[in-house]
C-alpha cells in the first residue's frame, strides 16, 4: 500500500493483463456482523483487509468476540445474540458499513439487556447524517444520544426500554445503509413477535438491499419482503452460523478496471477475477454502463474480460441509482466520449465519505472538463484541451481510485499529440479503506513508454550518503529504488566469493551478466536479496566496496549491468543512486541531483558507521582510501564521475539524511509537472 503524500502517475498508454480484486467491503462488513451475533464459530475466508474491515474487527473483540485472523480468512465465534460486554467506546473511523448497523444492534441490545456504548470517528464521519436510523430506533424504545450535532455522530447508546408493539419506520431515499442497519439488527430481538419495517420514501440503492437480504439468508434469517416498502422479520428468528463463508471480490473496485479496459485494452482485453455475472452486488450492472458507452465485455460466473469496443466512447445519460458508488466511476469515463454525459438520482454521493457530486465537479473541472452539477445530478463534457491536475482526494478512496484513471489522458479524443499531461493524486493512502494494493494492481497492468515513467537521479562520490538519500526519497515518492553502486558490489561480492581473479575482465563479465538472470536480484526497503539470500551486510563489506570500484572500470561489466540497470524503470517512477546516473544511464531524467560532501565529512560518516557495528577502523586510513577512490572515479576512461550539466548540487556535509530528503523533494514538487513533450509522438487520438 502507497504511504505516500502524493502519488504522481505518468501518462499509460495501454492496459492489458489479468487483475484479481480484493474482497466486497460491502459483504465483508455485514459478515464480520453477522459472525459476530450468530450462534456458533463461522469461517470467513477472502475478507477484504482495509480500514473499514479492521474498524469492525476491532469493534468485535471489543464485544467480545473470539476472532481469530490469518491472512485473509477470519475464524470468528459469536456472541449468540448476547453482549458479554456492556461498557465500551468504540471507534468507527470513518466507516458507515460499520457504524450504522452496529448503532442499531447496541441500541436494540442496551434497551433489551442494558449496556452503555458510545461509537465516534474521524471528523468526516461526525459530518456524515444517521438522524434517520436514530429517529427510527427511539420509537423502539432505544436510549440515544447525539453527543454533538443532532441527527450525526458521535452517539452514546445506553439503555431504555425495548417496545416493539408499533410500527417500524425507517426513511429510504438518503442512504439504504439505516434500512440494512435495522434488517440486520431487529432478527435479535423478535423472540417475542414478527418485526416489520415500513420504508418511508423511494429506497435507494435497493441492490445494496439484496445483498442484506441474500447474507441474512446465509445466517439464517428469511426477511419476507413487499415490494421495497414493507419487510418482516419472522418471529423467533436467530443468526445460526453457516460454517464457512466466502466473500465475493468487490464489484465496485472492479469497476476501475472495467473502466481501464475500455479506454486502454487495445491488443487483448483484461481479464478481471473474482466477480462475474454470478455476483450478488449491485455494482456488477456497471458492466451494463460501460457497455452502453461503448466498451465490451463478456463474463463467466467469477469473472469478467473487458477491451475497448466504440471509441470514443459514448455520451450516455443515465439514472443512476442502482449503481451509486460505481457511478463514481461513469464520471471520469465521460472524459473519453464523445458529448455530455449526465449522471442523475445521485443525492446520496453528498452524504458519503466526502460530498462526492462537489468533490468530483472540482477535480475534473482541473483537468480542463466542463462540468454542471445539481442537487442530485452531475453532467460532464470532455476537455477541449487537458490541463495537468493535482487531484485532491478528500480523504475518499474512491476519488483517488477513479482519477487514476486519468493517466490514460494520451489516448483521449480530445488529447493534443506530443503533450501528455501529468496527474497527482493527493494523498493516495485513502485507498486503504476499500483497496489498500490498488494503485499497485493498477501498476501490473498499465503499460506505458519507458520515456514517460519519471526518473530522479543521485549521483555522488563514495560515502556521500547517495544510498540513504535515494533510499528515503524512493519510500517518500512510492517509486522503484534502484542502488547501481550495489549491482557492482554485488557482482564485486560474487567475484570474492568464487576466487575469480578481477583482472580476468571475461570471467569478471560472465559474473555480471548472470546478476538479475542466473542469479535473481531485488530490493526490499533497505535490504538486498540475491539469489534469495539477503546480502545486505555483505556489500557493505570494504572487500566488497573496493572490488566493485575495481572492476567498474571494466567496459564488459559496465555493458552487462547497464541493461539491468535499464529495467528498473518501472511505474510509477523510479530513484536512481550512482555516479554515473544522469550523465550516462539516465540522462533523460527529470531531475538529476549531485550529492557532495567534504572528504573530511564522509571519512567521519563512514569511521562511525564500521565503528557502531562493532568493526576497528582508522580514520586517516578511511580518509586516504576516499581520496584515491575520488581520483579514481574522476580520472576513469569510462563515465568519469562528474556532475550532468543539468544537476543540481547539494552539499550535505552539514545536513542529516532527513534534511537533505526535504530538500530534494522540495526541488520535485516545485519542478512539477515531470512530463516531457514530443516523447511520443506516435500517440495520437483514435
Amino acid at each position: 500500500m502507497y504511504t505516500t503524500e502524493f502519488l504522481d502517475l505518468p501518462p499509460l498508454l495501454g492496459i492489458s493483463g489479468a487483475v484479481r480484486l480484493p474482497g466486497s467491503k460491502s459483504i465483508s462488513n455485514r459478515v464480520l456482523l453477522l459472525s459476530g451475533l450468530s450462534e456458533g464459530t463461522t469461517v470467513v475466508h477472502d475478507l477484504l483487509a482495509s480500514d473499514d474491515t479492521r474498524v469492525m474487527l476491532d469493534a468485535l473483540r471489543v464485544l467480545g468476540c473470539d476472532v481469530e485472523q490469518s491472512g485473509d480468512t477470519v475464524r470468528i465465534t459469536g456472541v449468540a445474540g448476547r453482549l458479554p460486554v456492556l461498557n465500551a467506546d468504540l471507534f468507527m473511523g470513518n466507516a458507515g458499513t460499520a457504524i450504522r448497523p452496529l448503532t442499531a444492534v447496541l441500541a436494540l441490545l442496551s434497551a433489551s439487556h442494558g449496556g452503555i456504548y458510545t461509537l465516534s470517528g474521524v471528523p468526516r464521519m461526525h459530518e456524515r447524517p444517521i438522524g434517520d436510523l436514530v429517529n427510527a430506533l427511539r420509537p423502539l424504545g432505544c436510549q440515544i444520544e447525539c453527543l454533538g450535532q443532532e441527527g450525526y455522530p458521535p452517539l452514546r447508546v445506553a439503555g431504555g426500554r425495548l417496545n416493539l408493539g408499533q410500527a417500524i419506520r425507517v426513511r429510504g431515499d438518503v442512504s439504504s445503509q439505516f434500512l440494512t442497519a435495522l434488517l440486520l439488527a431487529l432478527p435479535l430481538v423478535s423472540q417475542q413477535q414478527a418485526l416489520t419495517v415500513e420504508v418511508e420514501g423511494e429506497l435507494i440503492s435497493k441492490p445494496y438491499i439484496e445483498i442484506t437480504l441474500n447474507l441474512l439468508a446465509r445466517f439464517g434469517i428469511q426477511i419476507q419482503r413487499q415490494g421495497w416498502e414493507r419487510f418482516t422479520i419472522p418471529q423467533g428468528s436467530r443468526y445460526q452460523s453457516p460454517g464457512e463463508i466466502h466473500v465475493e471480490a468487490d464489484a465496485s473496485s472492479a469497476s476501475y478496471f472495467i473502466a481501464a479496459g475500455a479506454l486502454a485494452a487495445i491488443e487483448e482485453p483484461l481479464r478481471i477475477d473474482g466477480v462475474g455475472a454470478d455476483s450478488i452486488q449491485g455494482d456488477i450492472r456497471f458492466v451494463e454502463a460501460a457497455q452502453a458507452m461503448g466498451a465490451q465485455i463478456t463474463s463467466g460466473p467469477n469473472w469478467l474480460e473487458v477491451s475497448r469496443g466504440a471509441w470514443p466512447l459514448k455520451a450516455i445519460d443515465l439514472d443512476c441509482n442502482h449503481i451509486p458508488d460505481a457511478a463514481m466511476t461513469l464520471a471520469v469515463m465521460a472524459l473519453y466520449a464523445h458529448g455530455t454525459t449526465r449522471l442523475r438520482n445521485i443525492a446520496s454521493w453528498r452524504v458519503k465519505e466526502t460530498d462526492r457530486i462537489a468533490a468530483m465537479a472540482t477535480e475534473l473541472r482541473k483537468l480542463g472538463a466542463t462540468v454542471v452539477e445539481g442537487e442530485d445530478f452531475i453532467e460532464v463534457t470532455p476537455p477541449a484541451i487537458w490541463q495537468h491536475a493535482s487531484i485532491h482526494t478528500y480523504d475518499d478512496h474512491r476519488m483517488a481510485m477513479c482519477f487514476s484513471l486519468a493517466a490514460l489522458n494520451p489516448l483521449a479524443p480530445t488529447a493534443t499529440p506530443g503533450r501528455p499531461i501529468a496527474v497527482r493524486i493527493e494523498d493516495p493512502r485513502c485507498v486503504g479503506k476499500t483497496f489498500p494494493d490498488y494503485f499497485e494492481t493498477l501498476f501490473q497492468v498499465a503499460d506505458t513508454h519507458p520515456a514517460l515513467i519519471p526518473v530522479i537521479t543521485v549521483d555522488g562520490p563514495s560515502a556521500s550518503g547517495k544510498g540513504t538519500l535515494a533510499s528515503n526519497l524512493a519510500t517518500r515518492l512510492g517509486y522503484q529504488f534502484l542502488d547501481s553502486g550495489s549491482l557492482y558490489r554485488i557482482t564485486g561480492l560474487v567475484v570474492v566469493e568464487k576466487g575469480i581473479d578481477p583482472d580476468d575482465h571475461e570471467a569478471v563479465t560472465k559474473i555480471a551478466r548472470q546478476i538479475g538472470t542466473h542469479l535473481p536480484l531485488h530490493f526490499e526497503e533497505h535490504q538486498v536479496w540475491l539469489n534469495g539470500k539477503e546480502v545486505s551486510e555483505d556489500l557493505r563489506q570494504e572487500a566488497a566496496g573496493q572490488m566493485a570500484s575495481r572492476i567498474s572500470a571494466i567496459p564488459g561489466v559496465r555493458q552487462a549491468l547497464v541493461d539491468l540497470q535499464l529495467s528498473f524503470r518501472g511505474l510509477p517512477g523510479l530513484v536512481a543512486d550512482g555516479r554515473d546516473m544522469g550523465t550516462v544511464i539516465f540522462p533523460d531524467a527529470a531531475l538529476k541531483v549531485f550529492l557532495t560532501a567534504s572528504v573530511k565529512e564522509r571519512a567521519e560518516r563512514r569511521y562511525n558507521q564500521l565503528i557502531s557495528k562493532g568493526f576497528s577502523a582508522n580514520l586517516d586510513e578511511i580518509c586516504a582510501d576516499l581520496e584515491a577512490r575520488d581520483l579514481r572515479d574522476r580520472t576513469r576512461a569510462v563515465s568519469p564521475l562528474v556532475p550532468a550539466p543539468d544537476a543540481r548540487k547539494l552539499d550535505n556535509s552539514t545536513l542529516t539524511s532527513d534534511q537533505s530528503a526535504e530538500t530534494v523533494l522540495k526541488w520535485w514538487v516545485d519542478g512539477w509537472p515531470h512530463v516531457k513533450a514530443n516523447v511520443v509522438n506516435d500517440v495520437k487520438p483514435i
